[in-house]
């Protein structure tokens, strides 16, 4: 059973950066994608970006994309997601995300794995 524990949460304000890390353990071989996802109150989860194992290629939410930056680590099962230029509206939990790569890496019923998830806060 993968395990998966998020890290690098936090307050900050408009414009400021923060970098998300995420580690796995245990049975980390069918960690074929590994995906960042969040929730703010009274939304549903939304995909946010992903990083595919093998070779490194990445997806964006479209919100996301030229401000975020996410990456895996070439060795272990840790990827990080670099969060520059943050706006309030990117204020939810943050969750990471682990799965077999069985379907779009997108999709939240791709993932199989989550972290506890950690808070981000992007005050105005």
């Amino acid at each position: 059973q993968v395990q998966l524990v998020e890290s690098g949460g936090g307050l900050v304000q408009a414009g400021a950066s923060l970098r998300l890390s995420c580690v796995a353990s245990g049975g980390t071989s069918e960690v074929r994608s590994m995906g960042w996802f969040r929730q703010a109150p009274g939304k549903e989860r939304e995909f946010v970006a992903a990083v595919r194992r093998r070779d490194g290629t990445t997806e964006y939410a479209d919100s996301v994309k030229g401000r975020f930056k996410v990456s895996r680590d070439h060795y272990k099962p840790t990827w990080t997601l670099q969060m520059n230029e943050l706006k309030p509206e990117d204020a939810a939990i943050y969750y990471c995300a682990a799965g077999p790569l069985n379907g779009y890496m997108t999709s939240l019923s791709s993932y199989v794995n989550w972290g506890q998830g950690t808070q981000v806060t992007v005050s105005s």
